[in-house]
């Protein structure tokens, strides 16, 4: 029975890291944590195997070097293993899966306060305000010809692209969200539903599907005062 660990969209990862250039197993987590993380974050822990594994499946090598007196090993692709990368591309890949821990918790606010769910959309829009002050700096290093791999900015702009456009979403529905939040009772459990939101997301919905990759022209609704009941 063969028992080499099956390869997942983790190994095909790493694997498209070592078609770029050989790394030792430290700078392709490093590397990782670095840029495939935004789209595929995996703890470090998890990364460690994943060369091994592939080099049991004969797509990359291992050679074992000396750098002072700590040895370390360095993975290289084979060409079997670019055969194997080139097919996974081929393959269409699975849609985003989101984990968004700030939202979970909002979905349950009615078991908590008001407060606690402004506190979560506040810290959705500090994440997010985070997360593009980091991309700017990257960003701006590729602009100023100080990124690594220069030659890659044509493949990788769209990927970046998206990002931004990600980072503002998240800071514009926690900003939009907060409005809604702030005209709840301090109990949200008591707090009443209100048509003209579902309405508007509604029309959002369907605009956005009628006109995918547009931007849907759906006014927001005015809210102000916002019926709820309570104190």
């Amino acid at each position: 029975m063969d028992r080499t660990p099956a390869l997942t969209t983790t190994s095909f990862a790493i694997l498209g890291l070592l078609a770029i250039r050989p790394w030792t197993t430290y700078e392709l987590a490093v590397q990782m944590e670095r840029t495939l993380n935004r789209v595929w974050p995996r703890a470090r822990s998890r990364l460690y195997e994943e060369p091994k594994k592939l080099v049991a499946h004969g797509l990359a090598e291992a050679a074992r070097e000396t750098v002072g007196r700590r040895p370390r090993t360095v993975y290289t692709i084979t060409e079997e293993g670019r055969r194997a990368l080139a097919e996974w591309l081929r393959t269409p890949g699975a849609g985003p899966s989101l984990e968004f821990e700030q939202n979970l918790k909002l979905f349950f606010a009615d078991f908590g306060t008001r407060d606690d769910a402004l506190a979560q959309l506040e810290a959705a829009r500090e994440w997010a305000t985070a997360q593009l002050e980091v991309f700017v700096t990257a960003a701006r290093d590729y602009v100023e010809d100080r990124g690594p791999f220069p030659q890659r900015l044509a493949v990788t702009s769209p990927g970046a692209r998206f990002l931004v456009d990600f980072y503002d979403l998240v800071d514009r529905w926690a900003a939009w969200a907060s409005t809604i939040v702030q005209g709840w009772p301090e109990d949200p459990s008591q707090a009443e539903p209100t048509l003209e939101v579902d309405q508007y997301i509604l029309r959002l919905a369907e605009e956005r599907a009628r006109r995918p990759g547009g931007d849907a022209a759906v006014p927001a609704p005015d809210l102000a005062p916002h019926q709820v009941s309570g104190p």
